[in-house]
């Protein structure tokens, strides 16, 4: 979108010609692995090479999603995404970012700067076209497009190490090879280590090079003008990924991206004096999406917005010393096109706490757009077969409810140390600290997307702070899945006697995190499913009825499926389907209801329609293909 330029008036600002310019270099899908800085079977980036020769490596940077749009959503606006309903991928509809808080570019917009993207938002807010974002937001924009002397912050994607450069067909290891050998290829253990996964990495580090001879073009243009030494330079991937069991997960390898920035001399001022002449120099401190944004704001001399939740990390008051005591990075992982699951991580230091509030769901549970990777579809076949091992095995089969891992030692989160005895003290000291930031925040997706859509999204800041407290009481209901059953037995059922069926919701859901210890409460949990109103109980009633009692499911959940009007309500019931399919061996053949995949909005959101039928389309043929 190309925007007719605001004369700078901004009463806090430099003039624009003392301002620092700022160039974003974004990769997609891809985790800090890849790259030879990094990992020594990384590829080699002489490009990204160059630019840390001259500036900050950072070894401990992190999305603080592991999937585009939410993570692109943390970027531009320094928030977590949860508490402003912004966290699902791909949005079923936007929210509205409260006022007061602006994406980057619009701050610096206002600061006077030329503000360009090439060319990819994927934001889940509505975008304000009367004060739009960027100047210029397409595949032509430059910040060559900008006024004489005008201080500029481009941001550049590119494709070339997305997910779907991998989707080609399995035979392409016989007739296409690789600069890359992948019998030099050394997997981590939890990936089966077959000739098809060491071809798929290994096809990813050609990518790796093409993506720098691309990047070392933008690089030349700025030369070129002369705005070298006037711009700090931004090198990372929008999340990690991309081989299976990456993208969309909260392990390390879905959020640990590279980032190497380069100081410019005519700025370098502005940092602390022990940063200043650092050259090809390692940060250890950790650096999460949300800082970003306020990082830019700060070196710019721009306001902050009070939503932001980063802290800058290259300001004049921020030592070496300071930035490299940095240790907390958190990160959310929820719906993934018609994927539901709901994670939240905090690593504090070395040790990372992950909290799956859905255990019983498998992180295999099928996406179609993942699938598309033979890689993806060789390691079911091999779990289906038999032919894993019990690590391999983990990633098709139902997750704990809590894990602790030690990441220096354990940098694939392979071993969970949480019913460690040596450990019990780490577990609950993260755990606490995990529950206040979620019920600080607070955390929004404690209710399901559906009811987010017909209440939050005109305005989430004013339904967080009207439903805080009752957010609180969902989260200790949902965290009684911690507890033994004889503890979390009274809770639960307190919780499903509620008149709130939101509270009948989370009681349900961690009832299935127990299933068979759970057998005293079937009786109650069926007349729950006669009485109950909300279709979402009566699903998740039938879910736990399955996983407890070995109850048959298909005819009334079908039935419910096919009933319901409320697209996201469907959604999150094939969800159900397909976890009882794959974890259970349940069949089920759901017609499609022609209004799931019809705009609700007015105004015609054609990509509310299209994502609607994408996702449940690829659901039922999913579950239709397993019962033919």
């Amino acid at each position: 979108m190309i925007a007719i330029f605001t004369q700078f008036n901004s009463s806090f600002a430099q003039s624009p010609a003392e301002k620092p310019n700022f160039l974003w270099l974004v990769s997609e899908d891809n985790s800090y692995i890849f790259s030879r800085l990094y990992h020594e079977q990384g590829a080699k980036m002489p490009n990204i090479e160059a630019l840390a020769k001259q500036g900050l490596i950072f070894n401990n940077a992190f999305s603080n999603a592991p999937v585009c749009s939410t993570a692109r959503t943390t970027l531009a606006t320094g928030a977590y995404a949860p508490k402003l309903a912004l966290n699902y991928h791909r949005r079923y509809s936007e929210s509205q970012l409260p006022s007061g808080l602006k994406p980057i570019a619009q701050i610096l917009r206002d600061a006077g700067y030329y503000t360009s993207n090439n060319s990819k938002n994927d934001f889940n807010f509505v975008e304000n076209t009367a004060d739009p974002v960027w100047h210029d937001s397409s595949n032509s924009a430059s910040w060559r497009n900008r006024e004489a002397g005008q201080a500029f912050f481009h941001m550049q994607t590119w494709t070339t190490t997305h997910e779907y450069n991998l989707h080609f067909p399995a035979s392409d290891v016989k007739t296409k090879p690789t600069k890359h050998n992948p019998d030099k290829i050394k997997l981590p253990k939890n990936f089966p280590n077959t000739e098809l996964f060491r071809y798929t990495y290994a096809r990813y580090l050609d990518q790796h090079q093409q993506l720098d001879q691309q990047i070392g073009k933008v690089i030349e243009q700025l030369k070129a003008d002369g705005e070298l030494e006037n711009t700090f330079i931004f090198y990372f991937a929008d999340h990690g990924g991309v081989i299976p069991g990456t993208k969309g997960y909260a392990n390390e390898l879905g959020l640990h991206v590279p980032l190497v920035v380069r100081i410019p001399k005519n700025f370098k001022h502005l940092l602390h004096p022990d940063l200043q002449n650092l050259q090809n120099a390692r940060i250890d401190g950790v650096v999460n999406f949300v800082d970003f944004a306020p990082t830019l704001a700060e070196l710019a001399g721009a306001p902050r917005s009070k939503y932001h939740d980063g802290q800058a990390f290259l300001t004049a008051d921020i030592s070496l010393k300071q930035l490299n005591q940095r240790n907390t990075s958190f990160a959310y992982a929820d719906r993934f096109d018609e994927k539901l699951d709901m994670v939240r991580s905090l690593r504090v230091g070395k040790y990372k706490y992950v909290r799956n509030f859905f255990p019983f769901i498998p992180d295999g549970l099928h996406n179609q757009y993942r699938y598309q990777q033979a890689a993806y579809r060789e390691w079911r076949a091999l779990f289906n077969a038999g032919k894993l091992t019990a690590e391999q095995a983990s990633f098709f089969q139902a997750k704990s409810a809590e894990a602790l891992y030690d990441i220096e030692a354990d940098p694939f989160e392979s071993n969970n140390l949480a019913t460690e005895p040596q450990f019990a003290q780490t577990v609950r000291r993260l755990r606490a600290q995990l529950t206040e930031k979620l019920k600080a925040m607070p955390d929004l997706s404690f209710y399901p997307e559906y009811y987010l859509h017909q209440h939050a999204l005109s305005n989430p800041a004013k339904f967080a702070n009207l439903h805080k407290h009752n957010i609180s009481k969902l989260i200790d209901i949902a965290n009684a899945q911690l507890k033994p059953w004889q503890q979390a037995k009274i809770e639960l059922t307190k919780a499903l006697n509620s008149s709130d069926s939101i509270q009948q919701y989370w009681a349900l859901i961690g009832l299935s995190s127990f299933n068979q210890q759970a057998q005293s409460i079937v009786p109650q949990v069926r007349k729950l499913f006669t009485s109950a109103t909300n279709t979402l109980v009566k699903a998740r009633a039938l879910e736990f009825l399955t996983l407890a009692n070995h109850f048959q499911p298909t005819e009334n959940l079908t039935k419910l499926i096919a009933t319901t009007e409320n697209t996201l309500q469907a959604l999150e019931m094939l969800n159900i389907a397909a976890t009882l399919h794959d974890i259970a061996g349940h069949t089920f053949d759901i017609p499609i209801r022609e209004n799931w995949q019809k705009s609700s909005n007015r105004q015609a959101d054609n990509h509310q329609q299209r994502v609607t039928q994408y996702w449940t389309n690829a659901r039922i043929d999913y579950l239709k293909s397993r019962s033919d």
